[in-house]
């Protein structure tokens, strides 16, 4: 599917511990009211949600009255079925530019994950053979900026950078600047890790887009939210806060390695019209993988 190939095996390892939830299940043999109440308990605590889970558990409890499922191996698979058709029928495809420098915009709270998202995003590109820079527009905490500096290094990119608490505007105009001079193929700009309250720091975004904007008509061409998985349901809030005060194209979904709420990307579409871009399922820059629901939905009930 070109950029970001999908490597089955490691979605399963970084969805190992949700998995994990449903084994007695899985194991129960035939199938019984019991059995559906305690899948339907490990659905709530895996974050798929409350109502979800109790509707989805409903269609089982009816197929099974029906005959057309005995076992729990049958209940899982059904399941599987009916959470994959549930997923829409979307591009979850970074948007590249047809001219110009490609422009993505990565926001998120502070601690979810983005400085690593960005490594991630940034080492899948350089391996499709993109020309990459990085703008360190988060010139509010020094360490994230040494963050991103360190992390160019690492992986050969150009980093902008500006000075500590100055205008993160400044830095964009700066990079979105160097971008075309040098013919730069994707310019990936950092921001504050903002909470939805700070409305000063969420104004401050809506600047940094502006700018960039000026500079390079159509960007951002993508404006990705990293959220953290590990956080279960409160994801969703925040990035229902973000939408609200920002466009998103698409959403990161990090930390899935070693959470037991990977069901969270359930509720994101359930309650959310924004893509699942991609998915970090560990902690080096090549643990990312393009969100595939199917793959992701067996992965979870280690089918």
């Amino acid at each position: 599917m070109g950029l970001f190939k999908s490597v089955f095996k490691k979605v399963k390892q970084g969805l190992a511990d949700t998995a994990e939830k449903f084994t007695g299940v899985w194991a129960g043999g035939k199938l019984s009211k019991e059995l559906l109440r305690k899948l339907e308990q490990q659905m709530i605590q895996a974050d798929i949600g409350v109502k979800t889970a109790i509707e989805l558990v409903k269609d089982l409890e009816a197929a099974w009255e029906r005959n057309e499922i005995e076992t729990a191996g049958d209940a899982r698979n059904y399941l599987i079925d009916l959470l994959v058709a549930g997923w829409p029928q979307e591009d979850r495809s970074l948007n590249m530019a047809a001219e110009g420098p490609t422009v993505i915009l990565v926001s998120g709270v502070n601690g979810a994950g983005k400085t690593t998202s960005i490594a991630k995003l940034a080492k899948s590109l350089r391996d499709e053979n993109k020309s990459v820079m990085l703008a360190a527009c988060d010139t509010f905490r020094a360490a994230a900026v040494d963050q991103l500096e360190i992390w160019s290094q690492r992986l050969g990119v150009d980093v902008i950078k500006g000075q500590q608490g100055g205008d993160p505007a400044a830095v964009a105009f700066d990079a979105a600047t160097a971008a075309k001079s040098r013919d730069v193929d994707v310019l990936i700009v950092d921001t504050a890790g903002r909470l939805h309250t700070q409305k000063p720091l969420m104004a401050q975004l809506e600047k940094i887009r502006n700018v960039i904007q000026k500079q390079i008509p159509g960007a951002p061409h993508e404006s990705i939210l990293v959220l953290d998985s590990t956080v279960g349901t409160n994801a969703v809030n925040q990035a229902k806060e973000f939408t609200a005060a920002t466009e998103v194209t698409g959403l990161f979904l990090a930390k899935l390695d070693g959470t037991a709420k990977g069901g969270v990307v359930v509720a994101i579409r359930e309650q959310l019209a924004i893509p699942v871009k991609f998915i970090g399922v560990g902690e080096t820059p090549d643990d990312v993988e393009p969100f595939e629901p199917e793959k992701f939905v067996k992965a979870m009930f280690d089918a």
